[in-house]
């Protein structure tokens, strides 16, 4: 069976080559060699890119290499250094040793010389306050005695002068007690006005002094002058109202326990008697001088019940 040529022939590669189809550029699309063309563009763009990205890698990776170049240089040179401080500390370290050895030593024999030299200078400082000691208990020893012998002797002196002063004093207390029992003697014991009998009267200021040393009374002196407000004497008030000069008279009122009596129109050296409450024994004053609007006198209490 054959075939025409019009078919289009064989496929084999034994076929005729003349008879292959011939295409013409006029026949390929435009948009396709544009593409072709933006391909090749763009494949040298990247060629390009690629290019210079390797070629600043490798500059990188060298100047990366000559940094740790350097710095395995500076390590072995830091590495050195170190190695020689350290030899030079330890010789340091060595050295200093010595010198504090050396100068324990020398701080220790100058201590030991110190204590020598100490030891020598408080003896001698002790003998010489032993000997200073030695002299001024003699010089102290030897004022006192005669400070001693100067005492004794004016101690003789002042027991002698005072000896005699004793004589005096008891001759004198003999003498007092004389006066006093020759004063008290010549006291009296008269009536009151009120009829009690009263203690021994006083008619002066010897007389009283010698009442108030015997102690049996106590004794209130008294300077009453003429006045609106009473006068305290003692436990009680006075209120002087008159006086006669011509007979030695007065009227005056006395205030005790709050009860008002009057003693009217009485005499100097009289004994003017009023009682108090729970007190049996009678108080008296007794006037010893009466001048114009002024009486002078004192004010005489039990001892043993004054309140």
């Amino acid at each position: 069976m054959s075939i025409s040529p019009g078919y289009g022939g064989s496929f084999g590669a034994d076929s005729d080559p003349s008879w292959r189809p011939q295409i013409s550029n006029t026949d390929r699309p435009k948009w396709f060699t544009l593409a072709i063309l933006l391909a090749l563009v763009g494949l040298a763009g990247v060629s390009g890119y690629l290019f210079t990205l390797l070629r600043a890698t490798r500059t990188e990776l060298a100047q990366a290499n000559t940094k740790i170049k350097a710095h395995e240089e500076q390590l072995a040179k830091l590495e050195g250094s170190l190695v020689s401080t350290s030899r030079q500390n330890q010789e340091n370290l060595s050295s200093l040793k010595e010198e504090v050895t050396a100068a324990k030593g020398e701080i220790h024999q100058a201590a030991r010389e110190a204590q020598s030299i100490t030891l020598a200078k408080t003896q001698q400082i002790a003998e010489k306050l032993r000997a200073e000691q030695k002299a001024a208990v003699a010089k102290v020893g030897g004022d006192l005695e005669q400070q001693l012998k100067t005492v004794a002797s004016n101690t003789d002196s002042k027991l002698g002068s005072l000896s005699g002063d004793v004589s005096g004093v008891r001759t004198e207390i003999s003498s007092t007690r004389e006066e006093l029992r020759k004063t008290i003697a010549e006291l009296k014991s008269v009536r009151g006005d009120l009829g009690v009998q009263s203690g021994l009267i006083a008619t002066n200021s010897s007389e009283l002094g010698a009442l108030k040393r015997l102690g049996e009374r106590n004794y209130f002196e008294f300077d009453l002058k003429k006045a609106k407000q009473p006068q305290r004497v003692g436990t009680v008030s006075m209120k002087l109202k008159a006086t006669d000069t011509k007979r030695n008279r007065y009227t005056m009122e006395v205030l005790a326990d709050d009860k008002l009596t009057e003693k009217k129109d009485r005499t100097i050296n009289e004994p003017v008697q009023f009682y108090v409450a729970k007190v049996r024994i009678p108080y008296e004053i007794v006037v010893n001088q009466v001048a114009k609007d002024r009486i002078v006198g004192y004010l005489a209490t039990p001892k043993d019940q004054a309140r």
